[in-house]
């Protein structure tokens, strides 16, 4: 297949953000022509000038709309792109200059309609994002799946760092109004559709994530209550693995109140696995304070998840409203 690349970035209020992801983006190795659309997701503080910024070292469009959130505005800058192969990436991303010729590579090789890459932290993002990013992607949280050269059955891309064919885009009519939520629903309906997916282990971004831990929760509690939602759209996805973290956190609280009977085991096993995630931390990022902070980073991700999700489950479970209606915060009209 001729692939002509678009990269699809929706933008919300983070001009300076934008501005480093396009400088990396003039940077990209890559010989052959791409073009980069802005989609300026109704923001109160634009990107235009950033954006004017590269008009004569970029094949650049801007586009500025309503708030509608990301899923309609990546299918809105989507709809209105010249090439046949889109790259979506969140704004707050950085490309390595070899980023689109190892996609290119890759799909040249094996072409699949859709394709995800890992992320992974620069040198130059603070230790809090560092310890983040470990949490969302070490093998021994929930993010090994995520970012791993393996996964559990098929791949499942995630929004900053995704590639999507125009056939696979124009036959399942782009992403849905769940945020979040909106990606693995988008790639259900894309195996739903015959299509395959796959991950480019060689084709990652730096994702800067750029929140604190009260965002950080609130995130990964997003997640966590939009899992369920998918269980029950697409019921043949759903795992007892999703469980995990819900698990994880009452076992932990169980394990204190055992302690005040002096049963020390279980808190034991819970000493044994964040000594493993402290260590691993720090023989990934060589920097102690790190391997602390991922700690936090790991507590936190498997609290706001697992109580998400267990919210969730159970509304979704007893509860004769739908989705909608139970967590109106999760979708965009």
């Amino acid at each position: 297949m001729d692939i002509s690349f678009s990269f699809i970035i929706p933008v919300y209020n983070r001009p300076n953000e934008i501005r480093e992801l396009l400088q990396s983006l003039v940077l990209q190795s890559y010989k052959e022509p791409f073009e980069v659309i802005i989609v300026e997701d109704g923001s109160t503080i634009d990107s235009k000038g950033e954006v004017d910024a590269f008009k004569d070292k970029l094949d650049i469009t801007y586009l500025p709309k309503g708030n509608s959130g990301p899923g309609d505005s990546r299918n809105y800058g989507m709809e209105r792109a010249k090439g046949n192969y889109f790259v979506i990436l969140d704004s707050d991303c950085i490309l390595p200059p070899q980023y689109l010729q190892e996609a290119r590579k890759s799909l040249d090789g094996c072409f699949v309609h859709c394709y995800g890459g890992p992320d992974a932290a620069h040198d130059s993002f603070s230790n809090v994002q560092k310890a983040i990013n470990y949490a969302m992607t070490s093998f021994f949280t929930t993010g090994g799946i995520r970012g791993g050269k393996s996964s559990v059955d098929k791949f499942q891309p995630r929004s900053f760092n995704m590639g999507i064919s125009k056939e696979a885009f124009e036959t399942v009519g782009g992403y849905g109004k769940i945020h979040p939520g909106e990606d693995p629903d988008l790639t259900i309906r894309i195996w739903e559709k015959g299509y395959d997916t796959k991950l480019i282990p060689k084709a990652f971004v730096y994702h800067k994530r750029r929140i604190d831990w009260k965002k950080f929760y609130n995130q990964v509690n997003k997640f966590g209550m939009v899992r369920p939602i998918l269980n029950k759209w697409h019921p043949g996805t759903a795992k007892l693995t999703y469980w995990f973290p819900t698990v994880f956190f009452l076992g932990f609280i169980a394990s204190l109140l055992l302690l005040l009977i002096g049963v020390t085991w279980p808190l034991l096993a819970y000493i044994l696995y964040f000594t493993v995630i402290f260590f691993d931390s720090l023989f990934k990022n060589g920097n102690i304070g790190v391997a602390f902070l991922s700690l936090i980073a790991v507590c936190i991700q498997f609290l706001g998840y697992g109580w998400g999700f267990l919210k969730s489950t159970i509304w979704i479970n007893f509860s004769k409203k739908n989705p909608k209606e139970l967590f109106p915060k999760l979708f965009f009209n």
